[in-house]
């Protein structure tokens, strides 16, 4: 894949990925999903800093589509935490047979934000080619 439709592409996953931490977590944990997005017992406090943080972070998101090179460090940091988080979940999910659903869930969801921004961002010497190419500003 050339530079300037890799680049596309990742404004376009970047777009998504901020919509839906911003409008799409919140229906998929209170109403679409809950035994996949929803921990038990519930826990009103610890449910609206999830969705404080992830529509934080979305909107951020939508904002570094606008120019990805510039915003490498938030894109990188949306992989690593999307691993992290959805690690952590997996192996909670996995030792407490009530929360399984997650596995099916949240969990795949951070894994496939990670993989997708991870492999469409570019780094090393395809940034640098893009940069020179002018594909940032476009």
């Amino acid at each position: 894949m050339n530079p300037a439709t890799r680049l596309r592409f990742l404004r376009f996953a970047l777009i998504l990925v901020g919509l839906i931490f911003i409008v799409g977590v919140y229906p998929l944990m209170m109403a679409l999903w809950p035994s996949g997005w929803r921990w038990q017992p519930n826990q009103p406090e610890y449910e609206q800093m999830i969705l404080g943080v992830y529509a934080t972070l979305g909107v951020f998101l939508l904002i570094a589509s606008r120019d990805p090179l510039k915003h490498r460090s938030l894109i990188w940091f949306t992989v690593w935490s999307s691993l992290v988080h959805g690690g952590i979940m997996a192996v909670q999910a996995v030792n407490m047979p009530a929360e399984h659903g997650h596995l099916f869930g949240d969990v795949p969801a951070l894994l496939v934000v990670a993989v997708v921004l991870a492999v469409l961002t570019p780094r090393g010497e395809a940034t640098e080619k893009s940069a020179e190419c002018g594909v940032a500003g476009q």
